[in-house]
């Protein structure tokens, strides 16, 4: 196999990305179907593409990476790669539908962020699992590894939520905010939609129990965890209610005329960007990584953040010939200011799907609105494909994934 542990992962560049997905495209057929779900440790994860964190920020885009496996494999053997890249299309998608979920679910973390103050019991528990002290060899293993390369495999994800809800018996929610504020490629949907998959939310009564012989055996019989549940009763919650049904928008949806560009770290590939008429006469990048949590986030998602963030910009001013600037906080005034100067009236930015970055933009679309100023928001034509299939389980998107390529001119091999 192709070694791409030797390329860092913290390099938050477009140009390590695209170097990443061409080492790692040879091994993305039957060999990854093979050893996809084996987790060979820290440093040791050369069977599965570690691209995430670059999809998670756009650096490079999911439609780029099915283009260049699928140039390379036939379908059928690069499916298992294929739809993985499809989940995290239809979890966008779903949260987008279900909004509702996220907001119950900043209100549930709240509250719980709340209790550690005055529950002590809750409080050791918690500071317990986060320092990796549980005496459980795989979940403290696990903690240390997401703390210190901010990255754990897909299988391990599912292990240490399982663990933590129904073995350490925490809130889940507690448990979300925690990876979200670690995972370099910490998204709002996948984090979130993948804890109430494990904890029996999102497919109604449907859990997932870490069993030590199943991890002893994907993990190579490096642990062999002891205590853990032996059963895995599903969470249950107030039903939630789905928003108004997606609607198939014009991929040309861009301005015409003079606008402003605002870049955030939800999507940092502006050259491939349907931009129609739009004359790009100024850039303003914003990554808001701050915003995951009212918990502190981890350093090195605030650096990946802020690199991935700089890279983007850099490109986007050469690729538009306009100049940048980069702000720290998202605030009417900030934006009003850069407008001003450069005398332009609307602003344009990459769809921004339900979570942190998305809210704040929602909060001040109102007052720029106030002021004569337009908020565009340019959803990508491969979101507007998955996404109405994305209301229910994922065998909807499953079952279209060759008529959606087909949609995206994708051929296989």
């Amino acid at each position: 196999m192709n070694k791409i542990s030797h390329f860092p992962i913290h390099e938050a560049t477009r140009a390590n990305a695209l170097e990443r997905l061409a080492t790692f495209i040879p091994e993305a057929g039957q060999a990854y179907t093979r050893i996809r779900n084996m987790d060979f440790g820290p440093a040791a994860h050369d069977n599965v593409s570690q691209l995430s964190p670059f999809i998670r920020h756009r650096l490079i885009t999911e439609l780029e990476v099915l283009e260049a496996v699928l140039a390379h494999h036939r379908f059928v053997d690069a499916e298992k790669f294929v739809y993985e890249v499809f989940w995290r299309g239809y979890f966008k998608g779903y949260l987008e539908a279900y909004p509702e979920i996220w907001q119950h679910y900043l209100t549930k973390r709240d509250q719980h962020v709340e209790a550690l103050k005055n529950d002590d019991k809750l409080a050791f528990r918690y500071h317990t699992a986060l320092s990796g002290h549980t005496g459980i060899d795989c979940f403290d293993a696990w903690v240390t590894e997401l703390v210190e390369t901010g990255y754990l495999h897909n299988h391990a994800r599912m292990w240490f939520a399982s663990i933590w809800i129904f073995t350490l018996r925490l809130p889940w929610e507690l448990g979300a905010d925690f990876t979200l504020r670690h995972f370099l490629d910490g998204d709002p949907a996948s984090n979130t939609l993948s804890w109430r998959w494990v904890g029996g939310l999102h497919t109604k009564g449907k859990t997932y129990l870490a069993r030590p012989s199943n991890i002893a055996e994907f993990t190579n019989g490096r642990f062999s965890p002891k205590g853990l549940a032996t059963e895995a009763l599903p969470l249950s919650e107030p039903p939630m209610v789905r928003s108004a049904p997606f609607k198939h928008q014009p991929l040309s949806a861009a301005p015409s005329g003079p606008t402003l560009l605002l870049l955030t770290g939800e999507d940092l590939h502006p050259e491939s960007l349907a931009c129609g008429a739009a004359d790009i006469q100024h850039i303003v990048g914003w990554q808001g990584a701050a915003g995951r949590s009212c918990l502190p986030v981890s350093q090195p998602v605030l650096t990946f953040s802020d690199s991935a963030l700089r890279d983007g910009v850099i490109r986007a001013s050469a690729h538009f010939k306009a100049k940048h600037d980069i702000i720290g906080q998202l605030t009417t005034d900030a934006l009003m200011q850069i407008a001003k100067v450069h005398n332009l009236k609307t602003i344009l930015i990459p769809h921004a799907t339900v979570g942190p970055v998305a809210d704040q933009i929602t909060a001040i679309a109102p007052q720029l609105a106030e002021h004569q100023i337009e908020l565009l928001s340019l959803k990508r034509r491969e979101d507007q494909r998955i996404w109405p299939h994305a209301t229910k389980g994922f065998f909807e998107v499953k079952q279209n994934i060759p008529r959606i390529l087909h949609d995206l001119s994708i051929r296989s091999k």
